[in-house]
């Protein structure tokens, strides 16, 4: 019987943070997705499918912060709760995406929050 990938054992249980968090007009979803190389994260309202905001470690403005490591992921962070606030979104709801909250995760969860962002 084969073993599941780490990827599959995420995916899993990311579908059963998902079945508790869901983001709302007035306390929209912060949704972290990340690679070897690289981490984004989106605020959604779930109830229309929108992206109100997001950042990445791949756009060219965040000016060569790498997203494969922790102080790239406060980079990122901070860029998404400005962008958050700017759109006039104070409270979100967290969803670690079937990630451990450890090392870039909560570094990014940290920055956002030291931004602005209440969750």
């Amino acid at each position: 019987m084969p073993r599941d990938s780490k990827d599959d054992i995420r995916v899993r249980v990311h579908k059963r943070i998902r079945q508790r968090v869901s983001g709302t007009p007035e306390r929209p979803r912060l949704a972290v997705f990340r690679s070897l190389k690289h981490i984004s994260a989106q605020v959604i309202d779930d109830t229309v499918g929108h992206t109100l905001a997001a950042a990445s470690s791949v756009e060219k403005k965040v000016g060569g912060a790498s997203g494969g490591n922790v102080a790239g992921a406060k980079e990122i962070g901070k860029l998404l709760a400005q962008r958050a606030q700017e759109k006039g979104i104070k409270k979100v709801v967290f969803d670690r995406g079937g990630y451990l909250y450890h090392g870039r995760i909560k570094a990014l969860a940290d920055a956002a929050r030291e931004a602005g962002l209440e969750f």
